[in-house]
């Protein structure tokens, strides 16, 4: 439901990287610049339907994931599940990641495009069977 499932954090907490917004992608990301933070640096898979909002680069430090090269892992993103909006948001291992303007900006942000969606389920009354489905799930 989330969208994503984590799997590591290399050089645990205490790592210092670069939070890259893409430019573009949403609204929720419109006028906030790339930034850094010194917290723990999440590996992450995710779901292909999630729209990525900002992404770290790995390796920062060498671990068993570095042998792969460099990749983008995704920091932030939303999605929708069913009638539900979901934001996800890696930062905040620790509450000074919301001493950095940036970091406050995107959270806040993205728990009122959140929040949002509640309402405009009111205003919609969408069919909640839309997403019945009855077959069983192994």
């Amino acid at each position: 439901m989330t969208g994503g499932q984590w799997v590591s954090h290399p050089g645990g907490d205490g790592t210092r990287y670069r939070v890259n917004l893409r430019r573009g992608s949403s609204p929720l990301t419109e006028g906030i610049s790339d930034f850094e933070v010194c917290s723990e640096q999440y590996y992450v898979h995710v779901d292909p339907a999630n729209e990525v909002l900002a992404t770290t680069r790995y390796p920062v430090v060498n671990y068993y994931h570095a042998a792969n090269g460099e990749v983008d892992v995704p920091v932030a993103w939303t999605k929708r599940w069913g009638h539900g909006r979901v934001y996800y948001n890696s930062l905040g291992h620790h509450n000074d990641v919301f001493d950095i303007p940036e970091a406050l900006e995107m959270m806040r942000r993205g728990m009122l495009w959140a929040a949002e969606g509640k309402q405009i389920f009111r205003d919609t009354n969408p069919d909640p069977d839309q997403y019945t489905n009855t077959a069983k799930m192994y």
